[in-house]
């Protein structure tokens, strides 16, 4: 009988860790080793089942991601963190194995793997590509429109839409970020190698999980100037071999007769389509929050990293 990857989940009360501990049922491969719920927050408990594990999830917040990562005694754990605090980091290996052979590499053969923010795994999706192959500049003026379900914002917002008599303010879409210092625009620019940070204009509304990212080009500002459907041909021949990644066929929003955020809710890949015309172009990505955008995406990191189907106990 092989013997059992050994894996803790730090934070695992939170929505992140909750979904990465669901994808492990009926997996027998997978030892997962648990805490006494009293003492989830004491370091000496924590750092012991961190350096028992062969491989620790954080989920975390960004400060005691850091200190969980400072726990680490023994050099053969691997730290999968979902938090935003190492994704720029340099060791770090960033966990989208899609953009390229090199980072499916880095995952594969890392010890610290850092998970894409929900928001940044959409637009590094279209960004990438486009400047990486040279059909954008890196100074390019990027701005991104978004849309995602609740379930982002972690439990306190999920709490808030889901509490009996709301506040009605719940009702509409949640616009924020005004400021332009989301936690996401770090990795956003440093990932595809832009100049500046995009503006970013997300936002949040009532329903539970499943996103949209939007990426608005000019034809004119592109380096090498396509059509629509020539650019829907680049991402598919870009992601050609990807099983996490379908690159929708150009003209497909006319037949469902809508764009719906919500549709790729429990689904743990990602659609990219393009809308537009000649002269105004739209690159989006639709995929679920807690699927390609958190989990699910953790979830492909270890399959890699331990040598098995990347789709193993995910929904594809």
């Amino acid at each position: 009988m092989e013997k059992k990857t050994r894996v803790f989940i730090d934070g695992s009360e939170g929505t992140t860790g909750l979904r990465i501990h669901e994808r492990f049922a009926g997996r027998d491969d997978i030892e997962l080793l648990k805490i006494n719920p009293e003492l989830r927050k004491d370091t000496e408990e924590r750092s012991r089942l961190i350096n028992q594990s062969d491989v620790t999830f954080l989920c975390l917040p960004d400060a005691a991601a850091r200190e969980a990562v400072s726990l680490v005694k023994n050099p053969d754990v691997c730290i999968i963190d979902t938090s935003t605090a190492h994704r720029t980091e340099n060791g770090w290996a960033y966990g989208f194995p899609e953009l390229s052979a090199d980072h499916r590499k880095a995952i594969k053969n890392g010890k610290r793997i850092a998970v894409p923010g929900c928001y940044a795994s959409g637009f590094i999706s279209l960004a990438y590509p486009l400047v990486k192959k040279g059909l954008l500049a890196a100074d390019y003026p990027f701005v991104i429109n978004a849309v995602s379900g609740y379930s982002g914002g972690g439990k306190k917002l999920i709490a808030a839409y889901e509490e009996e008599g709301r506040d009605k303010k719940f009702d509409s879409a949640r616009m924020y970020g005004w400021a332009q210092n989301h936690k996401h625009l770090k990795e956003m620019k440093a990932i595809p190698g832009l100049e500046a940070e995009p503006v970013f204009l997300p936002m949040t509304t009532n329903y539970h999980s499943g996103m949209v990212v939007q990426l608005p080009l000019f034809a004119k500002l592109m380096k090498v100037k396509k059509t629509p459907q020539e650019v829907r041909d680049f991402f598919a021949d870009y992601y050609r071999d990807e099983k996490f990644i379908k690159v929708m066929d150009f003209g497909f929003e006319a037949e469902e007769g809508a764009v719906f955020s919500d549709a790729c809710a429990g689904w743990d890949g990602m659609q990219i389509f393009v809308t537009g015309n000649e002269e105004r172009l739209v690159v989006s990505s639709r995929f679920d929050n807690l699927g390609k955008g958190a989990s699910g995406a953790a979830v492909q990191c270890l399959n890699i990293l331990l040598g098995c189907d990347e789709a193993k106990g995910l929904v594809l």
